[in-house]
């Protein structure tokens, strides 16, 4: 089976080819791998409405069986902010380094300090729309640690380590994460297909 997957972040794209490795038979391709330079629309306001758009918008204008995910980090404390704003959360362009300052800025002064990660992939089968979504539960640290991962990765601590997403090997970052969560619901409805 092969699959256009709806997104031009190279960091997204080798987390799931990583998660996908070992199932035979099936193809993701990105957008650069297809030729696809469009700017897809994300203009909802959910995390889930937002990885719909993108996939009905490949679906419309390609016809290609297809699967986009759209994935945030929601703060308690900040009201579950920056949730469908995480990409852009300080402003355009997007810049990882300025969103995670902000978000270190704003809880300065906060005791409560949970969070999690929501990913939501919205899959188009002929036609057919199914989403997945996982979560996966933590809190923000004070400052950042670890060079590993992308996004606000140095400052989430996945809830049972004491490392943040910056800091955990792949291997375990791609067995715990959000998106790990959604992609094994989806690669579970692949297989049934």
């Amino acid at each position: 089976m092969e699959l256009l997957f709806a997104t031009q972040n190279a960091y997204k794209v080798k987390e799931v080819n990583e998660i996908i490795s070992g199932i035979p038979n099936l193809k993701v391709f990105s957008l650069a791998e297809m030729g696809i330079t469009d700017d897809i629309p994300e203009t909802q306001d959910t995390i889930r409405g937002n990885a719909i758009q993108k996939a009905e918008y490949l679906w419309q204008k390609f016809g290609k069986n297809c699967f986009a995910e759209d994935s945030g980090l929601e703060v308690d404390a900040l009201n579950g902010a920056p949730g469908v704003y995480s990409a852009r959360y300080s402003g355009e362009p997007k810049n990882d380094k300025r969103n995670l300052e902000k978000v270190l800025k704003e809880m300065e002064n906060k005791t409560k300090r949970s969070a999690r990660f929501r990913t939501v992939i919205a899959f188009i089968n002929e036609g057919h729309l199914s989403c997945f979504e996982g979560l996966c539960e933590g809190t923000i640290r004070k400052e950042t640690t670890g060079a590993g991962g992308f996004g606000y990765d140095p400052i989430f601590q996945p809830t049972g380590y004491d490392k943040t997403f910056g800091e955990l090997p792949a291997e375990i970052k791609n067995k715990i994460s959000h998106r790990a969560k959604a992609m094994s619901l989806f690669l579970t409805a692949l297989k049934n297909i």
